[in-house]
């Protein structure tokens, strides 16, 4: 549906016979589902159009601001764009402080009201990705080395700071024999290097890894698998 036939859509659902029906047609343009998504402490907010059109024919409007704060503040580059999400991360970036985020809609000149999500506290609340994993056979054994993900930010030297900075971080590493179609954990701690030993030789295996994060309960994705052939 074209822009302009939303609009009409929109208009005829809602003959402007008084307050009642303005007020309809105010909430029928409030976006809808108004949330955050978070991984490695990218925060993203997201939303859907509102019930009077689900094309991309209106215009989105982004505010933000931190549990107590009065004063909403605007998001520059998310002022008057037809997508459907607005990254967050640098006005989040007290991962310990909760905060809210809120859209609104014009269509045609015609203003929805604000859609606000949940309260937000990103250390809570984001995903942790696996592990990246280095692989190396030395001898009869694999020598594993895991790497935590790095977040958005950077220190005040300009290193990039990791995840591990922030939370206790478990690593737990599976072995998979192709020939035996069997799979083992063979490591769970917080070393970042793990050798396995013990290897059948000539024989094909595939390593993943996943992160656990004990305080939360919570786990990873697992890795992709990498799959070498011990000597």
């Amino acid at each position: 549906m074209t822009p302009k036939h939303c609009f009409l859509g929109f208009l005829l659902s809602f003959p402007l016979t008084g307050m009642v029906e303005t007020q309809s047609a105010h909430e029928s343009l409030k976006p809808q589902r108004v949330h955050f998504q978070s991984r490695n402490f990218h925060n993203i907010l997201h939303w859907q159009p509102g019930r009077a059109c689900t094309g991309n024919s209106g215009i989105y409007f982004v505010q933000y601001k931190m549990y107590g704060q009065r004063q909403w503040k605007n998001k520059e580059d998310c002022w008057g764009i037809r997508e459907f999400f607005c990254d967050l991360t640098d006005e989040t970036s007290e991962i310990w402080e909760p905060y809210y985020g809120r859209v609104r809609t014009t269509l045609a000149g015609i203003h929805s009201g604000w859609t606000m999500t949940q309260r937000f506290t990103p250390w809570w609340e984001t995903k942790i990705d696996p592990p990246v994993m280095n692989i190396t056979r030395v001898n009869g054994s694999l020598l594993v080395i895991l790497h935590a993900p790095n977040l958005p930010h950077r220190d005040e030297k300009g290193k990039d700071v990791s995840v591990e900075s922030y939370y206790e971080l478990v690593y737990r590493v599976f072995i998979i024999n192709n020939s035996l179609e069997m799979e083992q954990k063979v490591y769970e701690g917080t070393h970042r290097v793990v050798e396995i030993e013990a290897l059948t030789p000539h024989t094909g295996y595939c390593v993943v890894a996943e992160i656990y994060q004990p305080m939360l309960d919570r786990r990873s994705q697992r890795s992709e698998e990498r799959c070498v052939e011990s000597p």
